[in-house]
């Protein structure tokens, strides 16, 4: 598969921020870690057009760079030897220009691209000369992609337009969003963070302009012992982190559980947006994949939903009333 990929759906007109009744629109916001698999662009690509939702994608720019060549071997995060990546490189070139496409299709269909980093390390301790370093390196690996990977002659009009003014938000590699990292995004050109952990699905915290979301702690289980409503939590929680097929069924029936029981609590309540967190990963067979599948269908098209990305969240929100602070707090992340 190549550049030339099929648009799956077409940009959606814009999302009003109030339900017939007049209470709020209930705002579910999907997101996903790392963006590389190629096949799994497709199949998240797919289900949005099936479900008519909008996801984030949070990149992770070393897959934007073939292993072995020299824009590989250049990369060096901050405070690591050049040419490594905890979460590795593409394979190939071709594998590169495949993943270009979907992410520009991506964007025609009303997704959004958003800035996982690079090399996925934990930079919590970086500072923030440090981050500005590595989100500059993220923004000159996207402009140049398809030079660095051979295709020059394929980079669409609007591709460079597109890198410089629409790459609004940021999530820190493992949620871990050291001190320093709110002034880097801020002089990066941020308008808004996703590495928070909240106590419960809540409003942005903004502050000096700045607006950080935060993925929310959810009741899940036989016990209802909260969790980070992000696949790798129910994983490490499920399965200690481990592949277990012979339990996907009931992972997935646990995660879907999880998720409308959340979904039911703020749809019914105040509708404080709700916020899902996926890696590009399909962990425990797929489980939480398709939770999440059977979760969009049953949700999305609903008449006072809005199933939106994190930049869309952030102009209805802004519009509809002023932010408020995030309870912020919970336990240190699991990570992957």
């Amino acid at each position: 598969m190549r550049f030339l990929l099929a648009t799956l759906i077409a940009l959606t007109p814009p999302v009003s921020a109030a339900a017939g009744d007049g209470l709020p629109k209930q705002l579910v916001i999907v997101s996903f870690d790392g963006a590389h698999d190629n096949d799994l662009w497709l199949k998240s690509r797919e289900m949005a057009a099936r479900t008519g939702a909008h996801f984030t994608y949070f990149l992770s720019c070393t897959f934007l760079m073939a292993r072995g060549t020299p824009v590989a071997d250049a990369y060096q995060a901050p405070r690591h030897k050049s040419g490594r990546s905890a979460t590795g490189f593409a394979q190939t070139n071709d594998e590169v220009i495949t993943r270009l496409g979907n992410i520009w299709h991506a964007r025609q269909e009303g997704h959004e691209i958003a800035s996982h980093a690079c090399g996925h390390f934990d930079g919590g301790q970086w500072t923030r000369a440090e981050w500005l370093r590595e989100f500059s390196t993220f923004t000159a690996t996207l402009t140049n992609a398809f030079e660095t990977s051979g295709h020059a002659a394929e980079e669409p009009e609007g591709w460079r337009d597109f890198v410089r003014n629409d790459i609004r938000g940021f999530r820190a590699p493992y949620l871990s969003a050291g001190p320093a990292l709110p002034d880097a995004e801020r002089e990066a050109g941020f308008a808004y963070d996703a590495s928070l952990v909240t106590k419960g699905p809540a409003l942005p915290d903004r502050h000096d302009g700045f607006v950080r979301f935060g993925l929310p702690l959810v009741p899940e289980g036989p016990s209802q012992k909260p969790v980070i409503a992000m696949d790798y939590n129910l994983y490490a929680r499920h399965s200690r982190a481990k592949e277990d097929v012979s339990r996907s069924a009931e992972f997935e029936d646990r995660a879907l559980a999880a998720y409308r029981a959340a979904f039911e609590r703020q749809y019914a309540g105040e509708r404080v947006p709700l916020q899902l967190g996926f890696h590009f990963v399909e962990m425990n067979g797929g489980a939480y994949w398709r939770a999440l599948d059977r979760f969009l269908t049953e949700t999305c098209r609903k008449p006072d939903v809005a199933c939106v990305t994190y930049g869309q969240a952030l102009d209805i929100l802004k519009k509809a009333a002023p932010l408020e602070k995030a309870e912020g707090g919970g336990p240190e992340p699991r990570r992957l």
